[in-house]
This record gives C-alpha cells, structure tokens and sequence, in this order.
C-alpha cells in the first residue's frame, strides 16, 4: 500500500483566528527532512546497544543512495489557548438565542413590591407615572419621580421620562453588546425588564397589587394590598393594607369599574303609534264626557302573534287616582303573553308620577303617564323601577312618534333665504341641498 504524499493533510485546516500555531507545533516545513512528526524525540528514548555485526553484501548502487541516520529535531513548546473556542462559540450561540426571546417579552412595572407588565411599551414614562398614580398617590408630583431601568444587571436611568418611551429603553439596551455579554454570565436566562420609578419619600406598600371583592371580610383575607369593595351605602371604598395598619377611605375616583349609565335597552319594538292613539282617545273619553277622570291601561305583547295590544281591566277612577283589579287577567298566561307597559292618564293635569304612583310601581317594569290630555298633542313621561331606583327614559325609546316617512322630493322644493338682516345676499341654496343629501346618505 502506498504512503500519502508529502503534500496531503488529512484533517479539516483550523483557522488562524482559534490561536493554534501549526509552524510551532510541527516545525518549519522548509528545514531538513524530518522524521515521523508523531514519534516521540530521540532525547527521550533510550539509547540502544550497538547491534551484533550482520555480514552483508552492499550492491554499489545501495552504498551510492544510503543516508546518514536523521537526528532527532526538538520541538518548539506549544502555548496552551487562552480558552476554548468550541465553547466560546456555544456560549455567543446561547447568549444570542436568548436575547431573540427576550425581545419579545413586555417590561414590567416594579414599584412598592407589586410588579405588572406592561400592556402598552410605547408610552412614556411620563404617562405611566400619571396612569399609575391613582393607585400609587406618591407618584402624583411628576416632579418628584424619577425612573430607571433594570435589565440583566444593567441598570439605565432616564433623563427625560416626557420625551422617552419605555420600548425606545428596553431597545437601547437589549442593542447593545453590554447585554449581551452579560446575558453569557447571567444565571438567569429568562430576566425581566424593570421599569422602576423612584420618589422623593418613605415608601409604603410592600405587598402585592390590588383587587375587586364582593365583601370587606374577602378582601382583608386576599393577599392584595389595595383592595375594592362596594358599600351599602352605594359607594366604592378602597382598603389599603400597610404596616402601620389597615386604611379604609371612600374612592373618589373610581377608574377600575367600566362605565355603567342608568336606562334601558328595548328587546322589542316600539309601541305602535295606532295602539297609543287607541288608548289616548280611551282616556279623553273618560275625561271630557265623564269629568276629568284618571284611567289605567296595560299593554301586553303577544308573543305567538309578535304583536302589541292593550288591556283595560276593572277599575274604580276619580280625579286624584285610579284603583285597578288586576285579578281576573285573562292574559296572565307568561309563556305566551308578556305584560310590558303599564299606563295612566293625568287628565288634564301635567305628565309626572306622584307620591302614590311610586308607591304602586314597585315591580321591575316600564311606566308611562299621559298629561295635558285636553291639548291636541298630550304630554307623555316614561321611566322604569329597577333594583329599588326609579329612572326616567326618553318616551321616544319605546313608542312610535308622530313621524312618518316621507318623500324625498319635498325637500328639493325648499330653499332657504337669508335673514332680513342678510337680505341682499344671494342665499346659498346649494349649500342647503348638500345638507338635505347628506340626511338621507
């Protein structure tokens, strides 16, 4: 079998920038030939005994190509690296795989203990500090807060918390090589961002964050150390557990609840407009023929027929009030018919609801009082019971108006002129039928 050549190398070449000194290890390969670069020196061996003389017949032409036997050539030492290169390597891989899933990860908000990520990084920290400042009063004076910025052991304060985003820091940092170097030597591989503010005075809380609770007794028992609850008084109190001891104050402003408004939201049609003329005329009756006499009426929907239709019970009426019976309904069937206004007139009287009316609408429920019944158009007033409140509504909400539809080519016939004041200026009528097309877009 024959030997490689003396220009092959049988392993993968390393590069310079490993540290390995090929010419140091090996010998320059410009010297003298060399022996077997593996074997060990010639130094190091022993030195053998002189071999007993063997007769043998030397040809000319093997006297003519003998060499001297090689010396042995000492070799350079070799300088350990400085570190290894497979593990550096590793270690830049992991630092870097890292960081890509850090970037992703929100900062978190740490002050006093409690600790919240962040939901929107692109606000300032100026605007942070007024959003958390409801809950944390000593964040209230922007002039006496300060923040920083904690990563990884990097720690970053802000110069200018008006002008400066929160995402525009934790960028900066992640950016540069001090992060990434210190995520090579950090324990933990998975850090947080902290946003930390710093006020001018004794800190407080050193608990957890805060929480809504049905009662006081569950919130002194929660491990929030600002606390939510509702009072029979109809007001929110904020409970405030310190070290000193437990703090209780009426919120003034409660920012935590969504917004609720008194009303109501129909889940049928409006009341229609024939039905509300049917009864009105039912109550002018009874006021011009038999003296001005209150009546009540009901209005039911059908659920099966998906219509409205009023019922008039017996009832005893004067002046003041009305008595209705209300026993022998034949509609109290509740699978098919749905009892959905209840409905008195005031004669000629103003529209309100007095003193009895509150006393006698005490079921969850929509109300209706008729007034002014002798004028062509009478006064309407409508409110609903709910809980243990009254609240009034827009009528318009669940009855049908006088409107109707009409023709668009009405308002084609109109033009408005200008004010006397104004009169010798052309009218601009184009402007005005702009404003008409725009009403039926």
């Amino acid at each position: 079998m024959s030997e490689p050549s003396n220009g092959a190398w049988p392993f993968q070449e390393i590069p310079e920038e490993e540290g390995l000194d090929i010419s140091a290890i090996f010998g320059n390969s410009s010297a003298a030939p060399q022996g077997d670069p593996f074997a060990p020196p010639a130094a190091a061996q022993s030195v053998p005994s002189s071999p007993t003389p063997v007769a043998q017949e030397i040809t000319p032409a093997v006297a003519a190509t003998s060499q001297p036997t090689t010396a042995p050539i000492a070799k350079a030492p070799v300088e350990a690296p400085a570190e290894n290169p497979i593990a550096a390597a590793f270690e830049q891989k992991t630092a870097e795989n890292t960081k890509k899933g850090l970037l992703e990860k929100p900062p978190v908000f740490y002050h006093k203990g409690v600790k919240e990520e962040i939901d929107d990084p692109s606000m300032t920290f100026e605007e942070l500090r007024i959003r958390k400042s409801d809950d944390f009063t000593d964040l209230e004076e922007g002039k006496r807060v300060s923040w920083s910025v904690e990563y990884c052991g990097i720690r970053k304060e802000v110069k200018d918390p008006k002008g400066t985003t929160i995402i525009s820091m934790k960028e900066m940092i992640e950016r540069s090589r001090e992060f990434l170097d210190a995520l090579k030597k950090t324990k933990d591989k998975d850090p947080c961002c902290y946003v930390k503010p710093k006020v001018e005075m004794k800190t407080k809380g050193n608990a957890a964050y805060k929480g809504k609770f049905g009662t006081l007794e569950e919130a002194r028992t929660s491990d929030k150390v600002i606390c939510l609850i509702p009072s029979n008084d109809g007001r929110i109190y904020e409970l405030r557990k310190m070290e000193q001891g437990e703090f209780i104050a009426p919120k003034k402003n409660v920012v935590d609840f969504s917004e609720v408004r008194a009303g109501f939201s129909p889940a049928l049609p409006k009341i229609p407009a024939e039905l509300m003329g049917q009864i009105i005329a039912f109550f002018r009756a009874l006021m011009t023929d038999h003296g001005e006499n209150e009546a009540f009426a009901q209005i039911y929907w059908d659920k099966a027929e998906k219509r409205f239709f009023a019922y008039v019970p017996k009832q005893s009426v004067c002046k003041e009030e009305v008595e209705a019976d209300l026993h022998d309904c034949p509609y109290d069937d509740e699978e098919r018919y749905l009892c959905y206004a209840d409905i008195h007139s005031h004669n000629s009287m103003d529209a309100f609801f007095s003193g009895k009316d509150d006393q006698d609408e005490r079921s969850t429920g929509l109300y209706l009082v008729l007034g002014k019944l002798d004028k062509f158009y009478p006064d309407v007033k409508a409110r609903i019971f709910c809980g243990d409140s009254f609240v009034s509504i827009d009528p318009n909400i669940v009855m049908e108006g006088l409107e109707q539809p009409f023709p668009k080519e009405w308002l084609t016939q109109v033009s408005i002129r200008s004010r006397k004041s104004e009169r010798f200026k052309k009218p601009d009528k184009r402007s005005f039928r702009d404003l008409l097309e725009e009403a039926f877009l």
